[in-house]
């Protein structure tokens, strides 16, 4: 015979606590005790910790590397002293040049951390407003504001912005709504100027490629054009990347395709826009053209994602339609480009 469930009080007299052998009275709850040293029926423990090995790779780019200065310096230093046996005034022009050429050195190394430091401050920027917005955290909220306007102080066009922003940071709003009124005072104008660039770098890009005669040219021209279009939407947004910089922007570009697929998503987009009556109006060279164009602005608005400093939330993201739009207008226009032999 089964038992409904119940709830009992333990000071009720009709509850007693028992072992499994007493028989409980009629009228009366029985309780039974559990053991308190009961084996679990699954064994506790953790996994193994990996055993870390011994890092040879960086052990073996750091005595490279040292060695290289080494032979720099001494070779440095022959040449300097060949120098003063040559002649005095020699010598103490090598050595000028030597102390010349270390003090650029170090200019060149302070200038490439700097950039790495802004580019890293900026994506830690982007991810606490990620977490700001899902969390509408105020205090955060206006940590970031604050950090925001102070890396675009040296923009004369937001001047206004950040005036009505610096009155909002004392009133009450949502932590949400102050992201959102932040990114449509600050953002706004940069993304409009930062689409204005990606549009011009894929038009350029589309009648260089569509008028060159060799396939190389295309090549160096779209890579100059490509790393110049990033470097100066980073510089646009705050980041100003050195070399090591645009190496670790690219690397995020790339990842950032990889990951959203976009690469493969305006396939169709592309060969749309190229059969409705624009392949068969111009010739297989400037359609290429226009492809290379297309390619080039969906890189630039991936690169505007990365090197953006909050993400898309009261702002739409620049489509590539639109771009692609004024792209094919520009390239249907009678006289754009000279008639190919």
């Amino acid at each position: 015979m089964t038992r409904k469930p119940a709830a009992f009080r333990l000071d009720d007299p009709h509850v007693i606590v028992a072992d499994d052998e007493t028989r409980a009275m009629r009228g009366t709850v029985q309780i039974v005790r559990q053991p308190e040293n009961f084996d679990p029926p699954v064994p506790i423990g953790s996994a193994p910790a990996p055993k870390r090995r011994f890092p040879w790779g960086p052990v073996f780019w750091s005595s490279l590397g040292g060695l290289v200065l080494l032979a720099t310096g001494l070779a440095t230093t022959a040449l300097i002293e060949e120098l003063y046996a040559r002649a005095t005034w020699l010598g103490t022009f090598g050595a000028a040049l030597a102390v010349l050429a270390a003090l650029s050195l170090v200019v060149i190394c302070i200038r490439e951390i700097a950039g790495l430091f802004r580019l890293a401050s900026i994506e830690k920027l982007r991810a606490r407003a990620d977490l700001a917005l899902a969390a509408d955290d105020r205090d955060s909220a206006r940590a970031i504001v604050r950090e925001l306007a102070a890396k675009l102080s040296a923009n004369p066009q937001l001047a206004r912005s950040r005036g009505e922003l610096q009155t909002h940071l004392t009133e009450i709003i949502d932590g949400r709504d102050l992201l959102h009124i932040a990114e449509r005072g600050l953002m706004a104008p940069l993304d409009e100027e930062a689409s204005r660039l990606v549009a011009r770098t894929a038009t350029r890009v589309s009648l260089v490629t569509a008028v060159s005669p060799r396939a190389a040219v295309d090549l160096a021209f779209v890579l100059f054009a490509a790393l110049g279009m990033i470097r100066r939407l980073a510089s646009l947004y705050g980041g100003r990347p050195g070399f090591l910089g645009m190496i670790r922007l690219v690397r995020h570009i790339i990842a950032h395709l990889t990951v959203t697929g976009t690469l493969a998503a305006g396939d169709s987009l592309i060969q749309q826009m190229l059969g409705h009556g624009v392949a068969a109006k111009l010739s297989a060279r400037l359609g290429e053209g226009v492809l290379n164009g297309l390619l080039t602005a969906r890189l630039g608005l991936a690169a505007i994602e990365v090197a953006r400093p909050l993400p898309f939330a009261a702002l739409p993201k620049p489509a590539l339609s639109d771009i692609a739009g004024d792209l094919l207008r520009r390239r249907e226009e009678p006289g754009q480009l000279p008639p190919k032999d």
